[in-house]
């Protein structure tokens, strides 16, 4: 059983969840549109050139570039039109010198052809004849065969999470389905004695559940699909139950509350008496969600996370998202990715040495920088987190941060 409150860094803490955790590479088929924000678990490679064919990407003429050098509107260069290309069609015929051919946006560039000059580039004297008046380089207006993607080439890396963007590519090339992760079952456990449904008026020494429905929503969000198993009684027997069912039902459980060291927090406990490894750590050198438990049983990730809302929303950010959205911790040793936007912290601020703090904040511009204002309170107020817009990291390295300083910053 992991020592209590022996804390972890947050990199230590990663580092020995994932060690006890499956690869995370069992893929299952999906079609095309339901893969939208799934995780790919292979690589996709083109099968073919897109686009298949030179094609333009203005309304105009198809010509030989070296036809309109030194054009202008005081000496057009004359070409006969040859012909129409039209939609969805290959030419009938070739451009040759001297000649042109009309061609709407999207058209395939015919033989002969090396360029396309917009329409408002060109005179019309007759049914057969144009004159240019602004030359156009070899391949002006054209997008080439295959320069979009080429044939063979990857076209999304395994581990990517599908948007919308990539529907587009992924139709292009004609792919109509992908091996996504399963999507990740999240079940969530309240627990405590002193709460009550949110339907319900508590009565002294009571509060609604807020855990339950924040998380509910933040595991939706990172594309789980979250299921509540209602409020728990600081009981042993009564938790057991409700987390073996929990267990044999989704790929990871959050239980909200009972990591602390009072005597009725009860889930350290629990969590040791169902199955290896069990606990792994209990306490985060962070602030705010030091009392964290992180377990695994069955090869299922168990959060004990703290029953104050703000500190779970912020241990949830930083320890659960990541397996939910990619089925590990791999992306977050970058800081970019985890922590992108660069701001101006607004007052000073104090932080105990070798710990990391996630400080809430509201982020505005002013002339043109970005400043990080911070939201101050409790880790028991909700309000904090509605206020704010991300978190903003003071690393463990140093003990405070002073006015005008910049922080690295992340958004909710």
């Amino acid at each position: 059983m992991a020592e209590l409150f022996k804390a972890l860094t947050l990199e230590e803490a990663r580092a020995v969840l994932e060690s006890n955790l499956p690869d995370g590479k069992r893929g299952e088929r999906v079609s095309l549109l339901e893969s939208l924000g799934r995780r790919l678990v292979k690589e996709v490679r083109a099968a073919d050139d897109v686009p298949g064919f030179d094609r333009s990407i203005v309304d105009g003429y198809a010509v030989r570039a070296r036809d309109t050098y030194g054009a202008s509107e005081g000496l057009p260069s004359y070409l006969d039109v040859c012909g129409e290309i039209l939609m969805g069609r290959k030419p009938d015929g070739e451009v040759g010198a001297g000649r042109a051919m009309k061609i709407a946006t999207g058209g395939m560039l015919p033989p002969g052809a090396d360029s396309v000059v917009m329409v408002e580039y060109t005179e019309e004297l007759d049914d057969r004849t144009i004159g240019v008046i602004r030359p156009v380089a070899p391949w002006e207006n054209v997008i080439r065969k295959g320069e979009d993607i080429a044939a063979g080439e990857v076209v999304l890396p395994a581990g990517h999470v599908i948007r919308p963007q990539d529907l587009g590519i992924l139709s292009a090339t004609g792919v109509t389905g992908v091996e996504a992760a399963p999507v990740v079952k999240v079940g969530i456990i309240s627990t405590g004695d002193e709460l009550v449904h949110p339907g319900e008026k508590p009565g002294f020494g009571q509060v609604r559940d807020i855990n339950s429905y924040t998380l509910y929503g933040a595991a939706a969000a990172c594309g789980g699909e979250p299921r509540l198993y209602g409020i728990v009684g600081d009981e042993f027997d009564e938790l057991k139950e409700v987390l073996q069912r929990a267990l044999s039902e989704n790929d990871m459980v959050l239980i909200s509350g009972g990591s602390s060291v009072g005597y009725r927090d009860v889930a350290s406990g629990v969590i040791e008496s169902i199955g290896e490894p069990g606990v792994l750590f209990h306490g985060l050198s962070v602030k705010p969600g030091k009392p964290t438990i992180g377990a695994v049983v069955s090869g299922k990730p168990v959060f004990g996370l703290p029953g104050h809302p703000a500190s779970a929303m912020v241990i949830f950010d930083l320890m659960v998202a990541p397996l939910i959205r990619a089925g590990s911790y791999e992306g977050c040793k970058e800081d970019l990715k985890e922590f992108p936007l660069k701001a101006v912290i607004t007052r000073n601020l104090r932080s105990a040495a070798g710990r990391e703090d996630f400080v809430r904040v509201r982020l505005f511009n002013r002339e043109g920088r970005l400043f990080a204002e911070p939201v101050l309170g409790k880790s028991g107020l909700i309000r904090t987190m509605v206020k704010a817009d991300g978190l903003a990291r003071i690393p463990a390295g140093k003990e405070g941060v002073e006015a005008g300083e910049v922080v690295d910053v992340r958004l909710f």
